[in-house]
Parts: structure tokens; sequence; C-alpha cells
């Protein structure tokens, strides 16, 4: 392990209400908690895109690649491994049992695993899924357990469920060292989450620099939201699935001419890892020579901020990639409340946003398949929302186009 950081954002006990002696017990109990969290090597290692054997066959993982893999970055310094009970249909989870917990004592490594409640039928299986997830990982505890995907409808099924007190059961049990989820929704959902639930050990927030400041995503405000809470931060979709890698020609010659010898992926990466109050920033790595330049990035810059001419370059880049006609949809949600059909206008509108900044038609259609709860198609022309829209946009068109690429 690394040095812990000498600094980090703390939850302020609010010493005006009367608290009992219980909670603030569990206070302290915490930050003592997250100054171990926080020391940590930062590199993630995301076990969702692991190497094939057969591309056409998600649970063909080239083990002997893993292993390989798994090696270097145990020997470069790291330590975190994330996997999930749904990744390569379930295949990861065993294939990290072979390449890592067969080959390497337990203090070597962490392990993070997902349940994701709301796809289970009901709460006897999305239960079982930990025992599950620990018998194909080959251990006795997993330490950090993700209610994954949580935001919107599917929280509901967590809560129907029984999840929270699930979780907390386990961990009592020592099945689960550290209890958390993972929300891909807006920063009020997740002050919601956090006050309902204010013994979660961690959360997982989508985080890079397209998204700092976007009306959907929210990232700049959900990191805010987890340190008023002092609850810590893993990081994932730090290079927003590879696409802050293969950048439109007006990004990444901004970069390029700033730092010759610097990868694209390094300035997405960097982004992330001097964030305080943070566990892990996750990369999905599908080979040896991305974990290789991964690992020798982190050895060159490691957490150091950026420097103030790093700064600008990263902003001209950022508005370079924001340089192109977007919708100027400000996600008021204004529309949404009248709309017969239930559509998910500003999810649908940011995404035609995100194709005309990233060029990737085909990148945008794999996300729109998941975050547009109701599709584009369902719109029915009203003009309901577009009475209600105070930025006077051309929604029911917009949607129209929305249908045509992305369904």
């Amino acid at each position: 392990m690394h040095r812990a950081l000498r600094s980090r954002v703390k939850k302020p006990l609010d010493l005006n209400r009367t608290r009992s002696v219980r909670v603030v017990r569990e206070a302290k109990r915490k930050d003592i908690m997250n100054e171990t969290l926080l020391d940590t090597f930062k590199l993630g290692f995301g076990c969702m895109r692991l190497p094939l054997l057969d591309e056409n066959d998600p649970a063909s993982i080239d083990i002997e690649h893993l292993k390989r893999m798994v090696d270097a970055f145990i020997e470069g310094g790291g330590t975190y491994f994330d996997t999930a009970f749904v990744y390569h249909d379930g295949a990861s989870e065993t294939a990290l049992g072979e390449a890592l917990v067969k080959r390497y004592p337990r203090e070597a490594y962490t392990i993070a695993t997902k349940c994701l409640a709301w796809a289970a039928p009901d709460a006897q299986t999305a239960q079982s899924n930990l025992q599950t997830s620990l018998d194909r990982l080959g251990v006795d505890y997993v330490d950090f357990y993700l209610l994954h995907n949580v935001g919107g409808a599917r929280t509901a099924k967590f809560d129907e469920y029984g999840m929270w007190d699930f979780a907390r059961e386990m961990k009592a049990r020592g099945k689960i060292r550290n209890v958390g989820s993972s929300i891909h929704d807006g920063a009020d959902a997740l002050d919601e989450l956090l006050t309902k639930h204010p013994d979660m050990d961690f959360v997982q927030l989508q985080v890079n620099y397209l998204d700092w400041n976007d009306p959907i995503v929210q990232s700049r405000r959900c990191m805010e939201v987890a340190q008023k809470h002092g609850v810590p931060v893993v990081i994932m979709e730090p290079a927003r699935g590879g696409r802050l890698i293969d950048l439109p020609a007006r990004a990444a010659d901004v970069f390029k001419q700033a730092a010759p010898d610097a990868s694209i992926a390094s300035w997405a990466y960097r982004f992330c890892y001097g964030m305080p109050n943070t566990i892990a920033v996750l990369s999905g790595m599908s080979s040896i020579d991305q974990m290789a330049e991964n690992l020798a990035d982190y050895k060159k810059y490691g957490t150091a901020p950026f420097s103030a001419t790093e700064r600008r370059t990263l902003d001209t880049a950022v508005e370079a990639l924001h340089a192109v006609d977007a919708v100027s949809c400000t996600n008021c949600k204004y529309c949404v409340k009248d709309c017969p059909q239930g559509v998910a206008i500003p999810n649908i509108l940011a995404l035609l946003n995100l194709e005309a900044y990233t060029e990737n038609r085909a990148f945008v259609k794999g996300q729109y398949a998941w975050q547009a709860k109701a599709p584009a198609s369902a719109c029915i022309g009203c003009g309901l929302c577009e009475a209600m829209c105070p930025q006077k946009i051309d929604i029911v068109d917009h949607l129209a186009e929305a249908a045509r690429r992305y369904e």
C-alpha cells in the first residue's frame, strides 16, 4: 500500500442537532475507515472488457493473456480489481478466480463485484447473486460489494427486494467488507440516496472531463455530493468508454501539439487520478499493451495535478469537442412533466450531443439502448414538451432524428 493521503474531505458533524452517541461513534468509525480506503494505488483494473479467444463469444476469456495482465498490474503496484455478476455472461468472475485468486495471496489484492437487483425476477434470486459471485471467484468475502446501477425506477427494485438490509447483514457476517452502490443519475438522486443510506461505505460515479459540467451526467456535482456526505468514490468511465482515447482530430490535435510524447489516454486518467476523496479510477483494459501504457502513465504522472499550462490545454481540447452545433438542453426537465408517453427527452437530447462531440454513432447507439428508458419513437408529436421548454428547442424534430439514428 502507498502512504496515506495527508488531506481529504471529512463529513462535518452537525453539532446543532441532537444526535445519539451511536451516530457520533459511527461517524468517527467512518472517518478511520475512509482513511484506509483512500490509501490506495489509484489505477483500478476493470474486468468487463477482458481479452477473448473468440470475439463472438463474450465468455471465451483468454486466461493466459489475462494472467499476464494480472501479473503486470500487481507488479506495477495495482490492487483493485472490479468485476460483476453479469460481466462476460458471468465468466469475468470465474476468470478472475483463475488468473488472480488461485495465484496470489488474499492480502495482495482487493475485489469489487456487483449485483444488478433490478434485472432479477425476485428477491431470492437477487440475494443469491452474492454467494454465486463468491463461489465463482473462489473467495470467502469480497472487499467491495456494489448494489449496481441504482437510480430512477431501478432503485425501487433494490428497495423492494430488501437489498440494502441484505448487504448490511452480509457485511456483519464477514462476506462483504465494504458496501456501496453505483449510480448513473444526477446529483439530486445521489444526495437522496446517501441521505437515505448514510452507512454506505463508498459510491461509484461516472466522472470524466467531458461529463464534468454536463447537465445530465453532472460529474462535478455528484463528486461534491459524495464529499458532502463523507463517502469515498470509485470513478468509472474516466475515458467515457474509450471515446476520450479515440478523439476527433479537432481535440486530439490540441493534446498532441501540447505534449507530443503523452498518450491521449493519459489526459483522461490524470483528470481523475488527482480527484480528492477517490479510492480508485477504473480502466476496462482488454490487452497487455493497454495495461502497460496505463501503468507507464501512472508511474510517470501519478496523482499530481495538471500544471496551469496543462489545464489550459485540457480546457482548449474540451472547447474543441464542444465546438459543434449542439442541442441547447439544460436538463431542467420541464419537458418531461406532461409528456403523455414518458419519453426520456433530456437523456435523448444529451445523446445527440454526445454523437456530435465524439463523432461516433455506433458508441452512442449502444448508450441509447439502455439510457433511453422510453425511446424517441414513442413520441406522438403532441408538442406539450416544446410548449414547456424555456430554451425553445424543437424537441419533436430532435426526437424523430434520434429515432432514425439509434433505433
